[in-house]
């Protein structure tokens, strides 16, 4: 047998496993033994053959899948060594091509498969041997994969054409003017596709061509057919698989369907296109389907990607898409272990990129550089006196290295790789593979390639600003780069696939904020930036997810957009926003326009006090027509404001005291403006009720002035009536007790319900007389009745916080000598501190602490000190009634100036409760209910030790822990211990009185 391709043994590589090379000329004996005499002893002479014995062993000793071919058709090897590449190349796409006439679609892929195997070694040996230059190598593999994709989907035509879902024009000719077109993108439409590649394809389809009578509609039809060519081509059998297919550069593919009609393609390319899938379209080519539909789009889509004028914002969006890359021009070694040679510093996608940018900005007036594949594009661009001529050497040398490089890495496994192996013997492998004489050798010249790459690649575009950050930031094409993933979690974030979706989303313009070329351009600007301030947030990803959220809800943004590029302070305040204050992102997101309200003079100043709240207040709501509008403009007059309280929370202007203080004004302002406007609503209903009317009396952090960003409010309302008044004098007249309880409950309604303008707070009303199951307003003299005689201790503790808030003077002034008189009246001590005791037990049981940042329910947390302070003022005030003050501080300042307290302890319980109230201020802004420190961010850490003045996180915690401490020894010898005594001499008198055993 006459062999017309058999390798000289120097054009081959050296065999790096001489074991592995040996096992696979022994299978291989084996498995020619088994097949037709004639291939059998054709194998054997090839064993005994030096030229034939060393191309095996090369194979084998070096690329486990190459045997693997071998091994599955020796016949199949043998044509190969007897006819050449070239004509097994042409047998193998003319196998190929048939296949769209196979018998089914089973039948059909068997032979797909069976011509990918061939077309794999045939390309493999040519390559291996130095017979075939690269450009011969990738085409043919392009061709295969053309050719694949074309007969598989003549296959799925014809089977369409025979169920009567579609007839086709020709069906000896299924793809001609079938109306659908698969257009090769990237290196597959180049004609460079690598050995083991993805191939990127778009599909079209022009409903106007297509004759389609399934009951599915085109359009459905058309996915299906595109998800079983997809099927076709990828499923792996015992036979193998054909190609991998990538549909994620179609336009919009979050949002767009795998196959699209020819009209909403040039729709969004002429609308929304953006410069990176203009460089994009400068490699695609029709590889399958209607040729015809393929050049009329590629007539259309020309003055898309070739622009003849270019403005200042295109020419530095395209520039973006090489600087979105960290590119480094020397001072940093290169790792040979693990480098990826395609997307990796120096690599192959920086040749193609710096080919790429410029034919976008020049060859639109020159059409001779619109060359798709990336060597012909280099002496094109040195022809136009675009680059110099050593530079296009430099670089061609380069990118043919890395090529070959490439397919070695892909020949091994038959993996889509690009990474050089990450340990010392893979890289001897590789080493040997490429036919370097050792690996230092193949170290020196690899290194020498990508630093020459690296510098030509650093000087294009030299002038611009770096867009990359701190790294890579890549947001074009189908999937996130490695290295634009590796920048996302250096800065931070958990899920950079999910960060890369997002942003690419943004870019495809599918919101009205990014829906502008201007929009999108300022945004590729501001994106390194933005990320990273992100990045510094307390939780990086949701930031991203209510930034998005923010984004959705804009009806522009170019403004926005423009604004945050010119004031990077902004920016940061923005990313600040999102990440660590949710409810601030939230009514940002209702009113974007707050942001740039910041940059105004005096935003940062503290609020009006109370009657400039109210004269401010008083002067939004006279511009409503109605009920509604009120409701709507106290929401954003509220949120605004509260808005603007935690901004200076967030920048440190203020400390926890003017924090609690302020969404406290801004709490009481809102309902003294409500409750006349409720009132004069009930009316027109039910008339006036003759006497002072409905009072508002405020509890818990309310009364104490004490609120923070999520607190909700804890009302009782208390009425009075001018005596003898039975009903109110309206249409519809009322009684008292229904009138001022309807009163009350609109009121509650107008305070909770949601509008279009979100909510305002929400309200707890279970502190009045008789909690949930008493009458929601109760008059003044039966709360005066119950306090007096019915009010439980627990009631007594939450009356010390108590003072009204809106309704008419002289009956707030009634209530607060109420309140007063049931705080000072006499009481049993000892039934005081055991109720008190008793009831910090109950809830400890009822709700145990989360951890040491659970500071509400902590023992030593808030609740202890709360119950510090309250229940030493029931203790106390009957003696000494200037102890009852309704915030903590000023109750412990009193109650240690009474000589209650020591002043120590005083002191160091001031201290603590202002810390405890200080983080609660900020964790509430940033963090919710809920904050765990193993999980936060040290953006997060940092606005907490801020806020609360310490050196870092670790003196926060360090600080906490003390303070707990101090607190729950001063709860202990102030309240617990005492109270355990009285208990048990109690439990002592009890059993004594049970057992007879009681003094006479």
């Amino acid at each position: 047998m006459r062999y017309a391709f058999l390798p000289a043994a120097e054009s081959l590589p050296r065999v790096f496993d001489s074991v592995q090379a040996a096992n696979g000329l022994q299978d291989l004996a084996e498995r020619a033994g088994r097949a037709e005499p004639e291939t059998a002893e054709a194998v054997a002479k090839l064993l005994k053959d030096p030229a034939g014995r060393r191309l095996l062993e090369a194979v084998f000793g070096n690329a486990p899948f190459l045997g693997g071919c071998i091994l599955a058709d020796p016949a199949g090897f043998l044509a190969l060594l007897t006819e050449g590449p070239d004509r097994r190349m042409a047998a193998v796409l003319e196998q190929t091509r048939a296949a769209a006439f196979a018998e089914d679609v089973g039948a059909a892929g068997i032979a797909l498969r069976q011509a990918r195997r061939h077309c794999a070694l045939t390309v493999a040996l040519a390559d291996i041997a130095g017979l075939w230059p690269l450009e011969k190598v990738t085409g043919a593999l392009s061709d295969f994969a053309a050719a694949a994709i074309d007969a598989g989907l003549g296959q799925l035509l014809r089977r369409l054409h025979q169920r009567q879902e579609l007839a086709l024009p020709d069906p000896a000719k299924p793809t001609e003017n079938c109306g659908y077109l698969v257009l090769g993108m990237g290196k597959l439409g180049a004609g460079e596709l690598n050995y083991s590649s993805d191939v990127d394809l778009i599909v079209f389809y022009d409903p106007h061509r297509i004759d389609c009578r399934s009951k599915r509609g085109t359009a459905e039809t058309m996915i299906r057919l595109t998800r079983d060519l997809v099927q076709l081509l990828e499923e792996r059998t015992a036979e193998g698989y054909v190609c991998r297919t990538d549909l994620r550069l179609r336009p919009d593919p979050g949002a767009m369907p795998v196959a699209i009609s020819f009209g909403a393609a040039m729709t969004y390319y002429e609308s929304l296109g953006q410069n990176w899938e203009r460089a994009a379209m400068i490699k695609a080519r029709p590889v399958a389907g209607d040729r015809a539909l393929g050049d009329a789009f590629q007539r259309e889509i020309r003055p898309f990607v070739w622009r003849k004028h270019l403005d200042f914002w295109a020419i530095r969006d395209i520039h973006s898409i090489k600087r979105q890359i960290a590119a480094h021009k020397g001072g940093n070694d290169i790792a040979v272990e693990g480098h990826n040679v395609k997307l990796g510093r120096g690599g192959i996608r920086e040749i193609e990129f710096f080919a790429q940018t410029q034919q976008l900005i020049f060859g639109g007036r020159h059409p001779e550089l619109r060359e798709p594949q990336t060597l012909v594009a280099l002496e094109t661009l040195v022809r136009f006196g675009r680059i110099e001529p050593e530079t296009a050497r430099d670089l061609t040398e380069a990118y043919r290295y890395l090529r070959r490089l490439e397919h070695r890495l892909q020949m091994v496994g038959d993996q889509q790789t690009h990474l050089i192996p990450g340990d010392a013997e893979g890289v001897e492998r590789i080493a040997a593979f490429l036919g370097a004489t050792d690996s230092n050798a193949f170290r020196g010249e690899l290194v020498t390639h990508l630093e020459c790459v690296e510098h030509h690649y650093a000087e294009l575009f030299e002038e611009a600003p770096s867009l990359s950050g701190p790294g890579n930031l890549v947001f074009t094409g189908g999937e996130p780069e490695p290295g634009t993933l590796e920048t996302l979690t250096k800065l931070g974030f958990t899920d950079g696939t999910r960060v890369f979706n997002l942003v690419r989303a943004w870019h495809h313009g599918r919101y009205r904020a990014t829906r502008t070329t201007r929009a999108r351009e300022y945004l590729t600007e501001l994106m390194p930036s933005l990320l990273q301030a992100l990045g510094r947030s307390a939780q990086p990803d949701d930031a991203l997810l209510r930034l998005d959220t923010f984004l959705a809800g804009l009806p522009a943004g170019v403004q926005l957009f423009s604004m945050l590029h010119e004031n990077p302070k902004l920016l940061n305040l923005l990313a600040e926003i999102m990440g660590d204050a949710p409810a601030l992102a939230q009514h940002l997101g209702r009113r974007p326009g707050l942001l740039e309200a910041v940059l105004e003079p005096g935003f940062g100043d503290a609020l009006p006090n109370a009657a400039g709240l109210d004269s401010e207040l008083a002067e939004t709501l006279g511009q409503a027509r109605d009920f509604q509008e009120v409701l709507d403009l106290v929401r954003r007059w509220a949120g605004d404001r509260r808005f603007k309280v935690g901004l200076r929370i967030l920048r440190g202007d203020y400390d926890v005291t003017g924090a609690g203080q302020a969404y406290t004004a801004i709490a009481e302002a809102t309902l003294r403006a409500l409750l006349p406007r409720v009132q004069a609503e009930l009316a027109r209903q039910h008339g006036e009720m003759p006497g002072r009317g409905l009072a508002v009396l405020a509890l818990g952090k309310l009364g104490a002035g004490e609120m923070t960003a999520t607190s909700d409010l804890d009302l009782v309302f208390v009425y009075d009536v001018a005596a003898g008044s039975r009903e109110s004098s309206g249409p519809k007249p009322l009684d008292p007790p229904i009138y001022f309880g309807r009163l009350s409950q609109r009121l509650i309604t107008a305070l909770t319900v949601q509008t279009a303008e979100g909510s305002l707070y929400e309200v707890d009303p279970r502190l009045r007389p008789s909690g949930a199951t008493g009458p929601i307003a109760v008059s003044l003299a039966g709360y005066r009745r119950y306090l007096q005689e019915d009010a439980w201790t627990w009631e007594e503790m939450a009356l010390t916080r108590a003072r009204p808030i809106a309704g008419d003077p002289g009956l707030a002034t009634d209530l607060r000598q109420t309140i007063r008189s049931a705080l000072t009246r006499p009481r049993d001590r000892n039934r005081t501190l055991i109720d008190v005791a008793e009831m910090r037990q109950r809830i400890a049981k009822e709700h145990p602490a989360r951890g040491l940042w659970d500071l509400k329910y902590l023992r030593g947390g808030l609740y202890d000190l709360d119950f510090v302070a309250q229940g030493l003022q029931l203790l106390a005030a009957q003696d000494q009634p200037d102890v009852l003050k309704t915030s903590t501080v000023d109750a412990l300042e009193a109650l240690g100036e009474a000589g209650v307290i020591g002043p120590q302890r005083t002191a160091g319980l001031i201290e603590a409760e202002r810390l405890l109230s200080a983080l609660q201020q900020m964790l509430r802004l940033t963090a919710g209910e809920a904050f765990d420190e193993q999980q936060a961010p040290e953006g997060q850490k940092r606005a907490l030790a801020r806020f609360t003045a310490k050196a870092d996180f670790d003196a926060v915690r360090e600080d906490l822990m003390v303070a707990v401490e101090r607190v729950c020894e001063s709860y202990a010898e102030l309240i617990e211990e005492p109270a355990r005594v009285l208990i048990a001499k109690r439990d002592e008198t009890e059993d004594e009185s049970r057992n007879g055993d009681h003094p006479d």
